[in-house]
């Protein structure tokens, strides 16, 4: 079976709506942990994380495989730092009742990314992408003056996980060995973390087999849409990837509002509103620049083949 044929790509589109569902839904878990600190979580989910990628890359790529992401530890020294706010933030968001918040900030994400790539990458702006980076400027600037508070969680995890994506891309590490290693970083405060709490009675596993499972299902909530998001990337087209990656802040946003009754007035419709709009027009625009790639692809390959199908007859 091709890699690119009918049943790889619907195979893709699985894992790839699987994963970001999963994404979407994880408020549902982090709320169930919310007697719990918000810095014990996210030690549990570095440690019990680092134990099933161990397990995920050992398994895959023996010994050799778990070396070698290591031989990259100052690019990953930053990204773990990244990482580790971004987990921290959005786990301290959902407790604390600003799923919505946070929600925002992954569909502000990939304009983000787009400023990033100008900064950083000298990718030029289209028309479109501009128009699109001064709409959700401007809803952010709606909840700024009509709310009377800066979205400062939305800021904070959009900022953080655009610049790890950039760091990681220009680091060109395997997602899963990568992660593995910036888990492996983070580890040894992590446990010097859970020690203290648990020599002052004050950690939370073990006084109850319900949080205790809860927080070792930390490793296969965190690692498994990993390994799902993986498996989709390299099945599917970007432009499609990117398609479906609004299903992760649309699953929060839902959440947000129709079960955890977060405020949602005129300002917030306003600023969704305007948010929503640029990234209607960021995604029309991907997804004429992916088709108008494909096409020149296809023009080229046939240029490029025409003189090799006339060469073997010229010499017969």
């Amino acid at each position: 079976m091709s890699p690119n044929g009918p049943d790889e790509r619907a195979r893709g589109v699985a894992y790839a709506v699987t994963t970001y569902l999963a994404w979407g839904l994880l408020p549902l878990y982090f709320k169930a942990l919310r007697a719990v600190p918000a810095v014990e979580v996210l030690a549990h989910r570095v440690v019990w994380s680092l134990l099933l990628l161990a397990a995920v890359v050992g398994a895959r790529a023996g010994a050799r495989g778990l070396a070698a992401p290591f031989r990259r530890v100052g690019p990953l020294a930053a990204t773990t730092a990244l990482i580790a706010t971004n987990w921290l933030v959005y786990i301290w968001a959902v407790q604390s009742g600003r799923v919505l918040e946070a929600s925002l900030g992954y569909f502000v994400n990939p304009l983000v990314n787009v400023l990033l790539g100008v900064a950083f990458l000298d990718e030029a702006l289209s028309r479109r992408q501009r128009a699109a980076v001064a709409l959700a400027g401007a809803g952010v600037a709606v909840l700024v003056v009509r709310a009377g508070t800066i979205p400062w969680i939305s800021l904070v995890l959009a900022a953080t996980f655009g610049l790890y994506g950039l760091l990681r891309k220009r680091a060109a590490i395997d997602p899963i060995g990568g992660l593995l290693a910036e888990t492996a970083l983070l580890a040894p405060p992590a446990i010097a973390l859970l020690a203290w709490r648990a020599a002052a009675g004050a950690g939370a596993f073990g006084t109850g087999a319900g949080t205790s499972l809860l927080l070792a299902a930390a490793g296969p909530i965190t690692a498994l849409p990993l390994v799902g998001f993986g498996l989709a990337v390299h099945r599917l087209r970007l432009s499609t990837m990117g398609l479906v990656q609004y299903l992760a802040p649309t699953g929060q946003f839902l959440l947000a509002v129709l079960l955890y009754r977060e405020p949602f007035g005129p300002a917030h419709a306003a600023a969704f509103g305007l948010i929503w709009a640029a990234l209607a027009l960021y995604t029309t625009d991907a997804i004429a620049r992916s088709r108008t790639e494909r096409a020149g692809a296809r023009r080229a390959g046939q240029e490029v083949a025409s003189p090799g199908e006339q060469e073997p007859r010229s010499r017969g």
